[in-house]
């Protein structure tokens, strides 16, 4: 027998900002918990630079998780729009997770930076703690961590858990589902996320130039999809450009004799192929722009702001 979707007046839905230092595993988490990629994962800090919400459902409960810019110190005008966005994402939120890498040998200076912000601005809403890569680390550690950040503040419940493997991720789920408030919900019950089928490409293509190029080049790299064009026979043309700050970083991400730039493209269309379900033509370009992350005109695209 199938069982009914939920009515209105069971149905409960709400919005959890997952927060933390850069590569603390908050973008792996929120692909595990929605159950599909909606944001991508690499290495390298700042890989995810605007809010990307991604939806679950458990029961009578929508969820939509708000993946956030890694917190730190800012410098260049997008980074700061970057954080900005990401502490705005914390204060409207019903929820908020603090995300931790247990691998880390004590509490870095970002983390505690961010519990002295809550601290001192106060909160409204339930606020968890995750320590996260558990199944990496040795017990007596994951409880001088648990412990020592609780001191810090008292956080409403503590979940240990491995993103990548979803090993306690379910406690984490169910928890959730019961601390958000009664509601209808935002999005269609087939929707895991809330970015654009355009800026998805890019950021594909992007997470691969990370993956590859992670000791050669440095994030002050961007792509943006010029052209999407759909086809006849129900395939797509997509036209990308690669922006870099240097020449000589053109050169790195075009490879010798454009080997580099071709294993990136061929990578990245078969992933969109799949997640598109269509055949999918990806052809990469890469300009020179100096100083573009001092641009608002390039970030604008991101809902990002700085001002």
């Amino acid at each position: 027998m199938t069982t009914p979707p939920p009515t209105s007046s069971s149905r409960r839905c709400g919005f959890v900002a997952v927060i933390g230092a850069p590569n603390a595993g908050k973008s792996t988490l929120i692909n595990t918990l929605v159950g599909g990629k909606v944001t991508i994962v690499s290495p390298r800090v700042q890989t995810t630079r605007t809010l990307v919400r991604g939806i679950a459902i458990n029961g009578d409960s929508q969820i939509v998780f708000i993946d956030t810019p890694g917190l730190f110190s800012p410098r260049k005008r997008m980074e700061r729009a970057m954080v900005a966005a990401a502490w705005e994402a914390r204060e409207e939120a019903d929820i908020v997770v603090l995300m931790f890498d247990a691998l880390r040998k004590g509490i870095d200076q970002e983390t505690r930076s961010i519990i002295d912000r809550i601290k001192a601005e106060g909160t409204k809403q339930p606020c968890l703690l995750v320590l996260n890569k558990v199944d990496e680390v040795k017990p007596h550690m994951l409880m001088d961590h648990a412990q020592s950040l609780n001191k810090l503040y008292p956080f409403d419940a503590t979940f240990m858990i491995s993103a990548t493997k979803a090993d306690g991720t379910k406690d984490l789920l169910k928890d959730l589902t019961k601390r958000v408030p009664a509601g209808n919900w935002h999005y269609p019950e087939d929707q895991l996320g809330d970015m654009t089928e355009r800026l998805l490409a890019a950021e594909i293509t992007r997470e691969k130039l990370f993956q590859k190029l992670y000791q050669e080049v440095p994030g002050s790299l961007t792509v943006e999809t010029e052209s999407w064009e759909a086809r006849e026979d129900g395939s797509i043309l997509l036209h990308q450009v690669i922006i870099v700050e240097r020449g000589s970083q053109k050169a790195i991400v075009l490879g010798k004799g454009g080997a580099m730039i071709g294993a990136v493209g061929e990578e990245s269309r078969r992933e969109l192929s799949e997640i598109l379900e269509t055949p999918v033509h990806l052809k990469l370009f890469v300009r020179v722009r100096e100083d573009w992350q001092n641009d608002p005109d390039f970030y604008r695209t991101w809902n990002l702001s700085d001002s």
